[in-house]
Parts: structure tokens; C-alpha cells; sequence
């Protein structure tokens, strides 16, 4: 892996204002990965690729990583940055809605990193659900957005996000067989074990 290219990308990324995972977010994910060793992460929204280059630091050998992204602009970009970093043959990019993508996958991931349309979380969770094999993670970054999901915010422009993730709070803290938790890193992430 080119750290030097990774580390232009990030800078690049943040210049322009395009939302990549912050370091504080990444430090605890980091930490929950190496206990587990994934061989394979599901990631749902690509941006840049930057989270899925960082991630894949922490895979388990011949471990990959898919990812969705809707953009196909930015999936481009990504698939650049990714041969620049020198990570190809270990992230795999969908071209599409992840919508219409997730239900289309059958793999078992050992952890699955959302961070895409804050108002499909709850459609993101219930799929997440689906393919993630025994002793799964989910984490779901921008959980609190901006704090507003813990205020009693109720702004037109937002409300729909604000309520999914109100939403999908609540499906995980409910769920008998996870176990979750959300850290106030970052804009929020919620960490959801499966503890059956």
C-alpha cells in the first residue's frame, strides 16, 4: 500500500470537501477489526474510496473489500485513487444505487461500514442483516448528524434523514440479537455486534 498517495487523496478529499471518514472514526473501527480479521468488509458508500483503502489495512490475508457507490463520477475516481494507493486486486467498486445492489448480493461479510444516504439507513440495516456471516459488525458512521438526532430538531431540509436515523437507532438498540453501541466519534457511529 502507498501511504504517500493515500494520505494526497485524503488531503485532496478534505480540500474539496468531500466527506471521508475522520481519523477519530477510523481509530475505533480499526481497533474492533483487529479483533476480528475480516476476510470480507461490505462498504456502502464510496465517496473517493478513501475508507475502503484505510480498510483494508485491516483485513485478514487474502481479505477484500466491496463497495457500493451511486456516483459514477466519484466511482471513477475511486477506482483511480484505489490503483494509486495500490490496492485493486482487494476493493471491489458496484457501480449503482445500493438499493437496487444489496439485495442482488448473496456473500457472507464479516463487517459492513455504512456511509451513505442517511435517509436508507433502516433499508441499509435490514440488508446488512441479511449477508453478515457469525460474529458480524455493522457500523453505521453519521449516526448523530450534526447532533440533531438526539435534539428535538425538526427542520423541514433534514427531517427525513434525522427521522432514519432516529429509526435505525432504535432497530439496533431493540434487536435482541445485537448487541450496540453508539460512541460520540466523529459525527457519531454506531457499532452493532451480533451476539446470538
Amino acid at each position: 500500500m502507498n501511504k504517500k498517495e493515500l494520505e494526497k487523496i485524503k488531503q485532496k478529499a478534505l480540500k474539496e470537501h468531500i466527506p471521508i471518514i475522520m481519523d477519530d472514526t477510523l481509530e475505533v473501527i480499526k481497533e474492533n477489526l483487529l479483533e476480528i480479521k475480516p476476510k470480507r468488509i461490505l462498504e456502502i458508500g464510496t465517496a473517493v474510496g478513501y475508507s475502503a483503502m484505510c480498510l483494508c489495512e485491516f483485513l485478514a490475508e487474502n481479505g477484500c473489500i466491496d463497495t457500493i457507490e451511486r456516483d459514477e463520477e466519484r466511482a471513477k475516481e475511486a477506482n483511480e485513487n484505489i490503483k494509486r494507493v495500490r490496492v485493486q486486486d482487494k476493493i471491489n467498486i458496484y457501480v449503482g444505487d445500493a438499493v437496487d445492489i444489496l439485495p442482488t448480493l448473496n456473500e457472507k461479510y464479516d463487517a459492513v461500514f455504512i456511509d451513505a444516504a442517511k435517509g436508507k439507513y433502516p433499508f441499509f440495516l435490514k440488508q446488512s442483516l441479511r449477508l453478515l456471516g457469525r460474529n458480524g459488525i455493522i457500523f453505521a458512521d453519521n449516526i448523530l448528524y450534526k447532533g440533531y438526532v438526539m435534539s428535538d430538531y425538526n427542520k423541514h431540509k433534514q427531517r427525513t434523514a434525522v427521522r432514519s436515523l432516529r429509526e435505525y437507532i432504535k432497530e439496533v438498540s431493540e434487536n435482541p440479537n445485537l448487541e450496540t453501541q453508539i460512541l460520540e466519534v466523529g459525527d457519531g457511529l454506531a457499532i452493532s455486534k451480533i451476539n446470538k
